[in-house]
């Protein structure tokens, strides 16, 4: 990598990628020079949270109504998680379940930074202990605008595999797509080809996907030194690609090329010969000199 942030090779050529497109995959109909990217990514703002939880079926209705957050004696069940704003704040976000007075029912209210953000919502259970209102578990909860100068948080909670059974209050998962803001940690090549670089938020960005070439005749090509290569009348033309498509090989990233051969047995291989070498021209060497000692006998 230069000084401005582009892969280029000893001839301070730039590598060609096809350039990433903002809805995914590649522009493969054109080419453009990698440049790893060191700017930090942005955050994303929660607006889904997903969780998997059981409530006690024998849960008894609150002594104490109405509901109330600083007040444990108003509602049954509570549990926390972490939010983000849209400038990558973070915000304690908790999620209250009330038993009712109706069979199989509770209500939900949330509250982010310990404001409640509406009315209670309503979830009803089937006599097995399924969720059965509202239908496919979404709770929209109103919007919260938070204290940072970021854009309302619009916070949607699916409980769609939470159930009702009678063993305790318990929450298996959760996850949300919101993160904060991440800073450069890495980069990945793939076997295909794809660079992306690797941040602090889990976030994985892809810069561009490595441009490959095949020829008809890879034997034709022109060799012009510093491992180039020209095309020329005999290889064909270039046949550009993406690597792991049909004609076309992998990728392998951090290795090193090195020689089919073991370094060790040619080694002795060749003191090997060289003593074969020695012994025989010694050998060559005595023959000459029963000659000369012939010659002078007679």
């Amino acid at each position: 990598m230069n000084r401005d942030g582009y892969v280029v090779n000893s001839q301070q050529q730039r590598l060609q990628v096809y350039p990433p497109i903002a809805g995914g995959g590649f522009n493969t109909g054109g080419l453009g020079d990698l440049r790893l990217q060191t700017t930090d990514s942005p955050p994303a703002a929660t607006a889904n949270v997903q969780y998997t939880l059981n409530l006690p079926a024998n849960a008894q209705v609150p002594p104490l109504a109405p509901f109330n957050p600083n007040d444990p004696n108003t509602f049954n069940q509570a549990t926390s998680l972490t939010l983000f704003d849209s400038l990558g704040a973070t915000h304690t976000g908790t999620l209250y379940f009330t038993k009712t007075a109706t069979a199989n029912q509770w209500t939900a209210q949330l509250s982010i930074d310990g404001t409640v953000t509406g009315p209670a919502q309503t979830l009803q259970y089937s006599n097995s202990g399924l969720l059965t209102a509202p239908v496919g578990g979404q709770l929209a909860f109103p919007a919260y605008t938070p204290a940072t100068g970021a854009a309302n948080m619009q916070v949607t909670v699916d409980l769609n595999n939470s159930t009702q059974y009678g063993s305790n209050f318990a929450v298996n998962s959760v996850t949300q797509d919101g993160y904060t803001t991440g800073r450069l940690i890495g980069i990945d090549i793939g076997e295909t080809g794809v660079v992306n670089a690797r941040f602090t938020n889990g976030v994985a960005t892809p810069l561009g996907q490595i441009a490959v070439a095949n020829f008809a005749n890879p034997q034709g090509l022109q060799q012009l030194g510093n491992t180039q290569w020209a095309e020329t009348f005999a290889s064909g033309q270039a046949l550009r690609g993406q690597a792991g498509n049909s004609g076309f090989g992998l990728v392998q990233s951090g290795a090193l090329e090195s020689a089919n051969v073991d370094v060790t047995e040619q080694l002795v291989n060749m003191i090997t010969a060289q003593r074969n070498f020695q012994a025989n021209a010694q050998m060559i060497s005595t023959a000459d000199q029963i000659t000369q000692t012939i010659i002078n006998m007679r």
